[in-house]
């Protein structure tokens, strides 16, 4: 296999762990880039719920590279193979259902997506508390083995082409078998890393912890490393927030589920803080924030959940979101986030997001949707902006100020 075209270039490096920089040589013709700290573009069968693409653009700052998964596309194989031009110009709605994949299957549907970069067959069935280390090992020795075979089919396929893999880390709970996967995967050919089973919410918070300091010590500087499904990584203690597209850190994190689509689903609006400057009038721009947070929730009558949440709950809503189902929101005539840019909170209230809710219409699913993904990337952007000032443990501060006030 030629050498990657991928390179990772670090600009900063905080406390030896969280990296700063940018992604280059994505794409068949390396034209692309992905600053990281990053998150990868969440999409269903390739397009983003509740937007069209005009819509979608709209919308600043987007992301460069796209998430494509492969349930969403494994039932589409033989329309693909005719197709023969690749996912990029063709997307239709699957029905679901559990489809068999054998690695002759799954490369023969890289070929035809025509991928610029996809994670190697894995089997990652280790995330639950009680799985035996019997079973951690196999799953270990199953997704080498199913690596090597990719790799040997990758190498003489000239669909392939250009086209990069991802490595992806097993080995469930236990420490030695994360670290052999990860030194393991190391060892071969591939672009970067994918950290799989670190994403439920069943796994303790310490635990979580020791695992990927050890990965990260495995996995070499200069190759990405991320999620393997999009999440978004609340930053605690000495630990950088991360995403799909590179996760930096090797210290202690929280979890939440708060993906665009799964948040928007539930009828919510992203509204946690980010905003770190000084003073928000001298430097020009409102301040990101929440206004009456606390006074929202009381008149609610809602309480969140302490301590660790049920990350594969998807209706389970986080501390960092707002239930605009709720009727404290029907004469709230705020926008959902004061200082937000988006073309939601320019022009809406929260009060007409309730309405269009309660009476199930299709554009609270649009409008929610505009404003959970532009609240999401300026996070991002937010989250590259500390790093690069020095400003982190300010940004952890900021974020996790309503949290704090929950388990107080």
């Amino acid at each position: 296999m030629a050498g990657s075209r991928v390179k990772l270039e670090l600009t900063r490096v905080v406390q030896g762990r969280s990296r700063l920089g940018v992604l280059k040589g994505l794409g068949r013709t390396g034209q692309h880039s992905l600053e990281v700290p990053g998150c990868l573009l969440h999409t269903h069968v390739g397009t983003v719920p509740h937007l069209t693409q005009d819509t979608l653009h709209t919308l600043s700052n987007l992301p460069s590279v796209t998430q494509v998964t492969l349930s969403n596309i494994a039932e589409h194989q033989e329309v693909l193979e005719e197709f023969k031009d690749g996912f990029r110009k063709f997307a239709v709605w699957g029905s679901g259902g559990r489809i068999e994949l054998t690695v002759a299957k799954f490369m023969a549907l890289q070929k035809a997506v025509q991928p610029d970069w996809y994670q190697s067959m894995a089997d990652g069935e280790t995330w639950q508390n009680n799985t035996s280390r019997k079973r951690v090992r196999k799953s270990v020795d199953r997704t080498l083995a199913h690596l090597d075979e990719c790799l040997l089919v990758h190498q003489k396929s000239q669909e392939l082409e250009g086209v990069e893999i991802f490595g992806v880390v097993e080995g469930g709970d236990i420490l030695e078998e994360r670290v052999r996967s990860a030194r393991e995967t190391a060892k071969r050919p591939v672009a970067g890393f994918c950290l799989d089973g670190l994403q439920t919410g069943s796994m303790d918070r310490a635990l979580r912890t020791q695992l990927i300091t050890a990965l990260t010590k495995e996995l070499p500087e200069d190759k990405p490393r991320g999620f393997s499904l999009p999440a978004f990584i609340v930053p605690h203690k000495c630990s950088t927030p991360g995403g799909d597209g590179e996760s930096g850190s090797s210290s202690e994190f929280e979890k939440e589920d708060l993906k665009e689509a799964v948040v928007t689903e539930r009828g919510c609006a992203l509204c946690f803080g980010f905003d770190i400057s000084p003073d928000p009038e001298l430097a020009g721009r409102a301040p990101h924030a929440v206004l009456g947070l606390d006074e929202e929730r009381d008149m609610a009558g809602e309480t969140q959940q302490n301590g660790d949440l049920n990350l594969d709950d998807q209706t389970q809503m986080t501390s960092f979101e707002i239930n605009l189902k709720d009727k404290s929101y029907q004469d709230d005539f705020r926008p959902l986030v004061e200082g937000c840019g988006c073309y939601c909170c320019k022009n809406h209230q929260r009060a007409y997001l309730h309405h269009l809710l309660v009476t199930n219409e299709l554009l609270a699913g649009v409008l929610l949707m505009i404003h959970n993904t532009a609240h999401y990337q300026a996070f991002f952007g937010a989250l590259r902006e500390a790093l690069a000032i020095d400003k982190l443990d300010l940004l952890k501060r900021r974020v996790l100020r309503e949290r704090a006030r929950q388990t107080q």
